[in-house]
């Protein structure tokens, strides 16, 4: 499969995923398990710049700061997988701005702490992910919209960490901050 077919693929499996998903209601092991899914289906439509792995197939580290609601769910998601040259690898504990992070999963109890873990990846290369549903300083952020599972992104806040976000991704999420034109 080439990789505009691959491409084509996972964006339709992520729609499916988001038109198929389940009522929620008292079952956040689905919410996640769908949400971890969306993490992992997400990476191949960024591009990072070649400078943040330290190998050309360095792996591409989801790590996890704040409460991780994903239990083994997003390790089952990421097992064996590899988007180009890079598997993926998922860190429980990570601090934040952790120069080893190309994703950063954001979910903390308070959202002083959220905000602050945010804004030490401010300006760097790290795609950002929150579930707070309230708009945050991330890059993408999770919501739960008529019991399914929808992200907003924020491209302007990519553009600013030097990431590329393909429009195949753009154009699946419920609200996008546009990238500034350049001059």
């Amino acid at each position: 499969m080439g990789v505009g077919k691959s491409r084509a693929w996972i964006a339709a499996t992520a729609f499916a995923v988001t038109a198929a998903a389940p009522s929620f209601a008292g079952e956040n092991s689905v919410e996640y398990a769908v949400k971890g899914a969306y993490l992992y289906k997400m990476l191949p439509f960024v591009d990072w710049p070649a400078s943040v792995f330290p190998t050309p197939n360095g792996p591409i580290a989801i790590c996890i700061l704040g409460r991780d609601p994903f239990g083994a769910a997003l390790d089952k998601a990421v097992a064996d997988q590899r988007i180009g040259e890079h598997p993926v690898s998922v860190r429980r504990n990570a601090a934040p701005g952790d120069a080893s992070c190309q994703v950063a999963f954001v979910d903390a109890a308070d959202p002083q702490a959220e905000s602050d873990m945010l804004r030490a990846f401010d300006g760097k290369p790290v795609l950002t992910v929150t579930d707070s549903g309230a708009p945050a300083p991330g890059i993408v952020a999770f919501v739960v919209e008529q019991n399914h599972v929808r992200f907003d992104i924020d491209d302007a806040a990519a553009a600013k960490g030097g990431l590329s976000i393909s429009s195949k991704l753009l154009d699946l999420a419920r609200t996008v901050k546009p990238r500034k034109a350049a001059p």
